[in-house]
């Protein structure tokens, strides 16, 4: 499985918990859907400042998409580029509408116990870097999400993710920054593959040389 990626680091990420990892730039992650049926929600974070982060509004604005392809860039909330897609394994089906879930998604699905949950996974995962982040983002990328546009444009229908075991994405630092992920626990809204809806690991590896280099676009400008 992509031999030809140098890597730094490998590490999993256990069903239902996060990691997170800092990038120099020009670095990359790689993550790894290991049984091809788990979402995986990302943040980022500039690495000198982390009040700037991933903005999926100003992402869409940019790339003028609703969800990104090989080539795309990933904006801040200070519309610099933080991250590039640079490979892309999987069908292609990621999402980045739909709000991370937390500790309240749960209890309006009826939960009256505590469940993990990807908004809290992403403050561990920083606090085990030595991390705190000024305030929450509901606003993740969520990797291999599938989430479908319907044909009168305007509603959204959840469906379980589309690719295989060991299908991946590899997404490139355009700045020194922090990037965390949560294997989401959600295991109620039928988003995981396979049909069990069951959370599942991933995998992630930080990237030194290897992978597709690919030229930053710019902003969106009308023509």
């Amino acid at each position: 499985m992509s031999a030809e990626f140098q890597h730094r680091e490998a590490m999993t990420i256990p069903a239902r918990y996060g990691k997170a990892v800092r990038l120099k730039q020009g670095e990359a992650v790689q993550v790894i859907n290991l049984h091809g049926t788990q979402v995986v929600d990302c943040w980022a974070y500039n690495a000198e400042d982390v009040s700037e982060y991933m903005c999926m509004e100003a992402t869409r604005v940019w790339n003028q998409r609703l969800n990104p392809k090989v080539g795309d860039s990933f904006i801040t909330s200070q519309r610099h580029p933080i991250l590039t897609l640079v490979a892309d394994t999987s069908p292609g089906v990621h999402d980045t509408f739909m709000a991370a879930c937390d500790a309240r998604r749960y209890e309006l699905l009826g939960c009256t116990e505590p469940h993990r949950n990807c908004h809290d996974n992403l403050f561990e995962g920083m606090r085990e870097l030595g991390v705190t982040l000024p305030h929450g983002n509901l606003a993740s990328f969520n990797i291999f999400m599938n989430i479908q546009v319907q044909p009168d444009g305007i509603t959204l229908k959840t469906l379980p993710v589309v690719t295989k075991p060991g299908d991946y994405i590899v997404l490139r630092a355009e700045m020194d920054c922090f990037v965390a992920f949560s294997a989401c626990p959600q295991d109620i809204v039928s988003i995981q593959g396979q049909g069990d809806n069951t959370p599942r690991d991933a995998e992630l590896r930080i990237l030194t040389s290897g992978f597709p280099q690919v030229q930053v676009q710019g902003a969106w400008v009308p023509a």
